[in-house]
């Protein structure tokens, strides 16, 4: 759809289409929703909502009534839902259902009701574990479930489960294997672990098109930009600046950003990702200098260079913009 948005744009601005047909191809272009594709939406909206609306259903049941449940009683809800999520995904594979759809959310409320039975053996039997257990295991249970339906949103849940145990962990033990230590090493943690992926994942789109969706590499991109980010402006607040290894990292990641997202497979939220992590580590490195040292008269300068910087990188993204639809 944004491709056919993008080429009718490009032909309208050309003067390929007429003035007083754009009207009439834009109907012709299928943009506009028909009754059946809303009906199509609404059908696939009703359908995650009552997934999630049993799940959420069985978890808040069990916590509500937690003093009157007993422990059997409780083991066999969660079961019996979760029995049911895998019964429905297998049906629906042996029948060959009518949308893949209904499968992959039958095993999405079967990943989801895992951690609910995994969370009630920890609150039951009092095992002692660390809060970053709990989704480390998860996330292992799962990964073969994940392996087998192919879907892109049970990954990303299975990425997040594992960012979670990561941080988590981090705040637990305070480092790992005396490599990362405190909120910096969490940070880089996060940061190799989501860029990574995004490596894997994008190789992995030319293969398999079901990985080709844009929009979790984009997550991705943005779980390996946002802690890199924030190392950086940590480096540029530190007492002394000096030489940092997240100096080289971060002009590579911008460097491989735009080498592959710009020619290999052009993106422009990737891009204006980047244009976003360059203005906030720059402001603040102006702010370092300017603030700390300059009177009234440097935010009038610091606002200047913000101006400056957002209106470039607009001005950037619009031309890709062109070139992307011509």
């Amino acid at each position: 759809m944004a491709s056919i948005r993008r080429e009718l744009v490009a032909l309208i601005e050309r003067g390929a289409i007429p003035r007083e047909q754009v009207a009439r191809a834009v109907a012709l272009s299928g943009l506009h929703p028909s009754g059946r594709a809303w009906g199509v939406f609404l059908d696939r909206l009703l359908l995650w909502l009552g997934a999630l609306a049993l799940v959420f259903g069985v978890l808040f049941l069990v916590a509500y009534n937690w003093a009157e449940m007993g422990r059997l009683m409780r083991f066999g809800l969660v079961q019996a839902a979760l029995l049911g999520a895998i019964a429905v995904y297998v049906w629906a594979e042996v029948r060959g259902a009518a949308s893949d759809l209904v499968p992959r959310v039958a095993l999405m409320a079967a990943a989801l009701l895992l951690g609910v039975l995994l969370a009630l053996v920890g609150q039951v039997y009092q095992t002692g574990a660390d809060p970053w257990q709990l989704f480390f295991v998860w996330a292992v249970l799962m990964l073969p479930w994940a392996l087998v339906a192919r879907f892109d949103a049970l990954w990303i849940l299975w990425l997040g489960l594992l960012n979670l145990s990561l941080a988590l962990y981090f705040r637990t033990w305070g480092g790992l294997f005396g490599l990362f230590s405190g909120d910096t090493g969490a940070l880089w943690g996060l940061f190799i672990l989501n860029t990574a992926a995004l490596a894997v994942w994008e190789l992995g789109a030319r293969r398999w098109r079901w990985l080709s969706l844009g929009w979790p590499a984009q997550l991705l991109a943005l779980g390996g930009g946002v802690p890199l980010t924030l190392l950086m402006m940590s480096w540029v607040v530190a007492e002394r600046m000096t030489f940092s290894p997240v100096l080289p990292v971060h002009l590579l990641w911008l460097v491989a950003l735009y080498v592959v997202y710009r020619h290999w497979r052009p993106d422009l939220f990737m891009l204006a990702g980047g244009c976003l992590s360059v203005i906030v580590v720059v402001t603040l490195l102006l702010g370092r200098h300017l603030l700390w040292q300059g009177g009234a008269e440097s935010f009038l300068v610091l606002s200047m260079a913000v101006l400056a910087m957002g209106a470039a990188a607009v001005y950037w993204l619009k031309r890709l913009h062109r070139e992307m639809s011509s």
